[in-house]
C-alpha cells in the first residue's frame, strides 16, 4: 500500500496509531513465542539446577520456534526477538556462572528503554510520534501540530509504564534474591512480560478511542 493510500486510509491520528499498534503486537502467538524460552529455562532450573542445561533447553526451544515459523513462511520477528533475548541472557550467565544474569540484560533493557522515553517527552519528540511518521510518509511533520505531540506524549507515557513496573519490580529481586530467586524472576518476567504490555496496549486503544485528530493539521 503506498504512503498515499495509507493517509486515506488513516483520516485520525488515533485510526493511524491502532493500525499500528495491531502490527507492533504480534497477537497471540507472538505471546506465547516470547514467554517459551524464559518458561523453559526456569523449569529447567527448577528441576535440575544446571545452568548449562536450562540454557540448552531454553535456547532450544527458541530455535525450534523460528524453524516452525521458517517452515510455515510466517513473519519470524517476534521469535526472533525472543532468541536474541535469551541469547544475550545466556552470554551473561555463561560468563559468570551465576543463573539469574539470564534476566538482567531485560532488567537493563526495560531500565534504558524507560530513560529514553522519558527524555523524549520531555524534549518534546516522543517516540511514539514516529508510528506517526510511517504513516505520513514525513517522519517529523507531525511536530507541527501540538494536539498530535501531546496525544503522542500520553501514548508514550502509557509505554513506558510497564517498563519502569518491571525495574521496580524485578531489580531488588535481582540485587538481593541471589540464585534463589531464578525461579522468582523466571516467574516475574512472564507475569510483567505480554501481560503488562496488553494493558498498556489497552489503555492506549481506550485513549485513541475518545479522539479524533486529523493526521494533518487543518489549514486555516
Amino acid at each position: 500500500m503506498s504512503t498515499t493510500d495509507e493517509n486515506s486510509a488513516h483520516l485520525t491520528v488515533e485510526a493511524a496509531m491502532r493500525s499500528q499498534l495491531a502490527k507492533a503486537f504480534g497477537g497471540v502467538r507472538g505471546i506465547v513465542e516470547a514467554a517459551v524460552p524464559t518458561i523453559a529455562f526456569t523449569l529447567m532450573w527448577v528441576v535440575t539446577s544446571d545452568l548449562r542445561t536450562s540454557l540448552i533447553v531454553s535456547v532450544s526451544a527458541a530455535v525450534l520456534l523460528l524453524v516452525v515459523r521458517v517452515l510455515q513462511r510466517s513473519t519470524p520477528q517476534f521469535v526472533l526477538n525472543s532468541l536474541v533475548g535469551i541469547g544475550i541472557g545466556a552470554f551473561f550467565a555463561s560468563r559468570t556462572g551465576d543463573a539469574k544474569d539470564v534476566f538482567l540484560p531485560g532488567i537493563l533493557y526495560n531500565a534504558g528503554y524507560s530513560v529514553a522515553m522519558l527524555l523524549s517527552i520531555v524534549v518534546r519528540w516522543p517516540v511514539v510520534g514516529f508510528l506517526i511518521g510511517s504513516v505520513t510518509g514525513d517522519p517529523t511533520s507531525w511536530r507541527d501540530d501540538p494536539a498530535v505531540v501531546r496525544l503522542c506524549s500520553k501514548l508514550t507515557w502509557m509505554l513506558m509504564i510497564p517498563c519502569v513496573v518491571r525495574v521496580a519490580v524485578q531489580l531488588p529481586v535481582y540485587l538481593i534474591g541471589g540464585n534463589d530467586a531464578v525461579a522468582e524472576l523466571g516467574i516475574l518476567k512472564i507475569v510483567m512480560g505480554w501481560p503488562l504490555q496488553v494493558a498498556s496496549l489497552a489503555a492506549m486503544v481506550w485513549l485513541l478511542a475518545r479522539g479524533r485528530t486529523p493526521v494533518r493539521p487543518a489549514v486555516s
